[in-house]
């Protein structure tokens, strides 16, 4: 607990006003049955009205103090309770963004967001109730010890004689059902991740004709979890009654010996030593229950300790995880800026034992228009994951700007890079929005001209409120073509050294392709492109064309000379399209 607890230090003076006015707030509420007990023997045993109108505004007083110092001890509880959430789950969004992409994909997306959703509510949650109950507890068992031996020493015996043996049930009884919650825990894991992967991918489930099939897999996990909870509530079903009948076995036992501790008083002491009797039998019934009521509560929190102590290890697993991507202390700034260098770079995916590129050596100018092209696999996107630093290279270097990129700041290597990535992510908000991500200084009329440049103001101006139209999360309410005109006008919007353009035209129709290509020459003539694509026709006007087979280069040059001398391009232009077809798209 010791990481996690240093995320409160922001709310510490907050827990311990908490904690003292918990405190408080429940000595006076101990106080109450030693006031009722004294209104019934100095009061209604002594005929003494004015005593008993006295006390009874004492004990209304106290009760109105309770209320309000429970008031403000709640307000307290939750302060801190939800800010130290707040931090902890700050600090877990921070660590993920610093992690790599082996790291990511080591601990997994879904497991990420469970931790940082459920894991952090159930820290979050057992800490509110340490504050609240726990506390509560102590002073409870403590203050009611003390009184309820002060009242009568001989139930007192008896009573704690009897609760021994509840505390050793209760303990054998945790035993059992703590390890259960462990796998209660597993269990919700993997249902979420089955719902998860179900709600994401609804539109491929129903491509599919796989509705059953997930239903499946949904009843048998959320079945294995209502198992499991199912037999940790049979034991509770079991326990339950049995705990209540010693409850009130003790209620009837510790008034029947009062009883006879009545029937043996002295008939001349009778009036006043029965009002004794009665008022303190009446007060210590209370402070029995108020003991088995703290009872009760601790070990409802101490079997949920351990349940949350899974979620603190979870998160710390997360909190403590070195990236496997480190800055170096003392970075450097660029040297020539747009330019890209690979020096023999060999890499391969952790856990993967094939090569995604093999001695891969290039060089990109300043200015210059680079298209990469190979089949599926052939370690194209691996570039550019590698030239933005996702994943570090096993052998060889990679040189933005003429310097090293793991001497490079990661803020400074991402700011000269503009990506318009394969797969199009676009976040809920407007138009305007997402075509300022990467850069917020970009004015409404700057927005308006770069999707022109992307051909995305067609349909925008089509739009119930056009740049002000709120898109829904991953762009539901937009087309694939759509949602990649866009990614191509937030590119062009971040004023980069360096464009990067990772099949971003594949959802695209030919004429539009062409289009946004010529487009894409004026708007970046000065400037570094580097194109990802599959077809001939999006890379044959570039400035050097790069071509990869299985992670290795198997030609570097222009159109005409690839189709001359380079056999896997001419093999994969004969794949798409007749030498007239070719000239028709250029």
């Amino acid at each position: 607990m010791k990481q996690i607890l240093k995320y409160l230090k922001p709310y510490k003076s907050s827990a311990i006003i908490s904690l003292i006015l918990t405190a408080v707030n429940n000595a006076f509420q101990i106080l109450l049955p030693a006031m009722m007990s004294l209104i019934i023997n100095n009061g209604i045993g002594k005929n003494n009205i004015d005593y008993v109108r006295r006390m009874g505004s004492f004990m209304v007083l106290f009760a109105i103090i309770s209320v309000v110092l429970g008031c403000i001890s709640s307000y307290f509880v939750s302060k801190c309770s939800m800010g130290f959430g707040k931090e902890i789950r700050r600090a877990v969004f921070v660590k993920t963004q610093s992690l790599s992409g082996s790291d990511i994909s080591d601990i997994s997306t879904a497991s990420l967001l469970i931790r940082s959703t459920n894991d952090i509510n159930q820290v979050q949650t057992i800490f509110q109730n340490v504050i609240r109950i726990i506390v509560s507890a102590i002073v409870m068992m403590i203050g009611g010890t003390v009184m309820s031996f002060l009242m009568n020493k001989t139930l007192s015996t008896i009573l704690f004689c009897v609760l021994s043996v509840i505390v050793v049930v209760v303990f054998f009884v945790s035993k059992k059902i703590i390890p259960m919650y462990d796998v209660v825990q597993q269990k919700m894991d993997n249902l979420n991740k089955v719902l998860r992967e179900k709600l994401s991918g609804i539109r491929v489930v129903r491509a599919f004709n796989k509705s059953e099939y997930e239903d499946e897999r949904f009843d048998k996990s959320n079945n294995e979890l209502a198992t499991t909870y199912v037999k940790i509530n049979r034991i509770y079903a079991k326990v339950l009654p049995i705990g209540i009948m010693l409850l009130f076995g003790i209620i009837v036992t510790l008034v029947y010996i009062n009883c006879r501790q009545i029937m043996a008083l002295d008939a001349g002491l009778y009036r006043e030593q029965i009002a004794n009797t009665v008022g303190n039998l009446q007060a210590f019934i209370m402070y029995v229950l108020m003991i088995i009521g703290a009872i009760t509560m601790a070990t409802s929190v101490l079997v949920m300790i351990p349940k949350a102590m899974i979620s603190v290890n979870r998160i710390n697993e997360v909190l403590s995880r070195e990236p496997a991507i480190k800055e170096t202390e003392n970075t450097k700034d660029f040297i020539q800026r747009g330019t890209v260098e690979f020096r023999n770079v060999t890499f391969s995916y952790p856990g993967d034992d094939v090569d995604k590129l093999v001695d891969a050596s290039f060089t990109i100018n300043e200015g210059e228009t680079v298209a990469i092209i190979g089949s599926t696999g052939s370690g194209k996107s691996t570039i550019l994951n590698l030239m933005t630093r996702l994943y570090d290279i096993e052998k060889g270097e990679i040189l933005v700007g003429g310097i090293n990129v793991k001497e490079l700041s990661r803020k400074s290597l991402t700011s000269s890079i503009s990506v318009a990535q394969q797969k199009t992510m676009l976040f809920s908000g407007s138009v305007k929005d997402n075509v300022r991500f990467g850069n917020d200084e970009v004015t409404d009329e700057e927005i308006v001209r770069v999707c022109k440049k992307a051909q995305a103001d067609e349909f925008v101006e089509q739009l119930p409120e056009k740049y002000d139209t709120m898109i829904y999360q991953d762009g539901k309410n937009l087309s694939g073509g759509q949602k990649q005109r866009l990614t191509i006008a937030r590119a062009l919007a971040k004023k980069a050294d360096i464009y990067v353009f990772d099949d971003s035209f594949s959802a695209l129709d030919f004429k539009t392709d062409k289009i946004i290509r010529e487009a894409l020459k004026e708007e970046l003539k000065d400037k570094t492109v580097i194109i990802v694509a599959q077809r001939i026709g999006s890379v044959a006007d570039a400035d050097r064309i790069i071509v990869l087979g299985e992670g290795e280069i198997a030609g570097i040059g222009t159109h005409s000379q690839l189709s001359q001398d380079c056999k896997l391009y001419q093999e994969i232009m004969k794949s798409q399209l007749s030498k007239e077809g070719l000239e028709n798209e250029k």
